[in-house]
């Protein structure tokens, strides 16, 4: 059974910076569940490219954090149990932070955001990174995920690099 991975894209600028943006969203979250072991067989979520105002309303709904930020991950049910259906829920993804970020790490923009994919994905799927053994855990499969898309590990050379999202 496919997973279904569906992809809005609420801001022209994304598919301007990154060619063939809805294509490689799909690729990183279909990696992200067929690596973990967590995803059930026909699992659904929905990805969400917009800007940091949007991101920013989210976070500060769901989050009580008014700011915007790299990625939110919004799971169905208990993310700390893993997900309880298919229906795993949805990731947002802002631009303007997602560039400046890149900019400042020297990271292509489509690797960035590959990388912010996973980790929402990751998130959806009940992995966090709190606690440093579960950081570690949630970082080492990241990793792994990323050099099987063709991407490298963007912690190895930048040691500053935070993924600032958590489950809302």
């Amino acid at each position: 059974m496919t997973q279904q991975i569906d992809v809005t894209v609420a801001l022209e600028m994304w598919g301007t910076a990154v060619a063939d943006v809805e294509n490689l969203c799909r690729c990183a979250a279909t990696e992200a569940l067929a690596v973990s072991d967590r995803a059930m067989p026909g699992s659904e979520i929905s990805v969400l490219l917009c800007d940091d105002d949007t991101v920013s309303r989210l976070n500060g709904k769901f989050r009580g954090h008014a700011r915007p930020t790299n990625v939110l991950s919004f799971p169905i049910g208990n993310a700390e149990d893993g997900p309880q259906s298919i229906l795993l829920g949805d990731v947002a993804i802002a631009f303007e932070t997602v560039a400046a970020e890149a900019a400042s790490s020297q990271l292509s923009i489509a690797d960035h955001l590959t990388h912010l994919v996973v980790h929402g994905v990751l998130h959806l799927l009940g992995y966090d990174h709190h606690a440093k053994r579960e950081a570690d855990k949630m970082e080492a499969l990241e990793v792994e995920i990323l050099e099987r898309l063709g991407v490298d590990n963007p912690y190895a050379t930048n040691t500053n690099l935070e993924i600032h999202a958590s489950p809302a």
